[in-house]
């Protein structure tokens, strides 16, 4: 029974989705299509308006039903207006603006009713897979769903879907189920974008659910490859705050053992995530990150194979914007030598992730928003002596210590 109750709603979306191509076929053409008796636009619209009594009986579609029987009257009119006179001409000009304007109001309606019918089952599917051993069916047909949310939200904010998003208590049912560890990694991670992306829709309205909400130790004590994409890029988005927030939350230690991880993606992905709270973090997380050891950790990733340093070529992009002032035709050549050797320092830190990462950090605390400078001068004597006692000769000190000065413009 179930399994059919999902299968017509599905149907309906189809449906729904062709009604509302239809909808949009008119705008871009409504004189055209009016007047071509086989328009499949016209007649699918048409039929819905004639079936609108028994289909449109909710109370939710009285105003699509009103824009529909609002269309008929506009075909039938600008059916009857024949003729070449000035007045025939001008009756059939606002005939089809006006069909445009209720095409628009249409699909606008057909929109809000697809977002109802797709929330309504994406809640009923959150809130019934069970949590051992799903269906592959169900958890496919699960992340079909999420999949379609996300692509709906990021076409930008729209007021009546967040209603419809607030309504229905989506948010708390994704974070129930991105914290319920008896669902399949895959599923929590797709749930973990999803909080992404609310956020990205309206981060004044969801950030306070983050805040509030185990989101954050779920995606720390989740350690994959996903949930750190996803902690990374709420971080950007939030800045200061969440930084805090992971702070409170005692994650930093968690973060900075993602640097010693076996598998290189999580390295790379918790190293963006230091870089991320070192540019928001304010006093308290830096110097949480540097109690854990934080720059004998980069260190040592520096002097791995996928270390390395990039001043020499920093110092050829410093020689270039010089030669910027040379002269025009200098200033072209000097452009181009500079954009050659930034596709050079990309393609070096592809193959060298954790080149000069001291350096990069160390950069992210003076460019980033959370630190007073005199915070920022004092984390850089720290950072220089942290970096004496962690190399293992003053050589490695040396370089270590002059690519930070540098990166600092000392």
């Amino acid at each position: 029974m179930e399994e059919v109750e999902r299968e017509d709603n599905q149907q309906v979306l189809r449906v729904l989705e062709l009604l509302k191509e239809a909808s949009h076929d008119l705008q871009s053409n409504p004189s055209q299509l009016v007047t071509e008796s086989n328009s499949s636009a016209i007649k699918a619209l048409l039929e819905l308006e004639t079936e609108s009594g028994t289909i449109l009986s909710d109370q939710n579609l009285n105003q699509l039903s009103q824009h529909l029987s609002h269309l008929k009257t506009l075909v039938e009119t600008l059916h009857k207006t024949r003729g070449h006179s000035l007045r025939s001409f001008l009756r059939r000009r606002v005939s089809t603006h006006q069909i445009t304007r209720v095409a628009e109001s249409i699909e606008s309606e057909l929109q809000a009713w697809i977002d109802r019918e797709s929330i309504e089952s994406l809640v009923k599917r959150l809130h019934g897979l069970p949590s051992e051993s799903p269906d592959s069916d169900e958890e496919s047909e699960l992340i079909h769903l999420l999949t379609q949310f996300r692509d709906r939200v990021s076409q930008g904010f729209n007021r009546e879907l967040q209603d419809l998003v607030l309504k229905s208590g989506i948010f708390s049912e994704l974070e129930t189920f991105l914290c319920n560890p008896d669902h399949s990694k895959k599923l929590r991670e797709e749930s973990a974008f999803t909080i992404e992306a609310l956020i990205r829709f309206n981060k004044n309205v969801f950030v306070g659910q983050v805040w509030m909400g185990p989101t954050i130790k779920a995606l720390v004590s989740m350690a994959s490859g996903s949930s750190l994409e996803v902690l990374c890029s709420l971080i950007k988005s939030i800045k200061s705050p969440l930084v805090d927030e992971i702070e409170a939350n005692d994650a930093i230690p968690s973060i900075i053992r993602f640097l010693s991880s076996e598998d290189l993606a999580i390295q790379v992905l918790g190293f963006n995530c230091v870089l991320e709270i070192g540019y928001f973090g304010r006093k308290e997380a830096i110097e949480a990150m540097i109690r854990e050891e934080l720059i004998q950790r980069l260190v040592e990733m520096q002097r791995s194979e996928l270390g390395g340093d990039l001043i020499e070529v920093g110092k050829c992009e410093e020689e270039e914007e010089e030669e910027e002032h040379r002269g025009e035709r200098e200033t072209e050549e000097g452009e181009r030598k500079q954009r050659r050797n930034r596709g050079e320092r990309e393609s070096y830190l592809e193959k060298h992730p954790f080149a000069s990462c001291v350096a990069r950090f160390a950069v992210q605390l003076e460019v980033g928003e959370g630190l007073r400078q005199r915070e920022k001068r004092a984390f850089k004597q720290e950072i220089l002596k942290k970096v004496g006692e962690a190399s293992v000769s003053d050589a490695e000190a040396a370089t270590i210590q002059a690519e930070v000065l540098w990166e600092y413009g000392v």
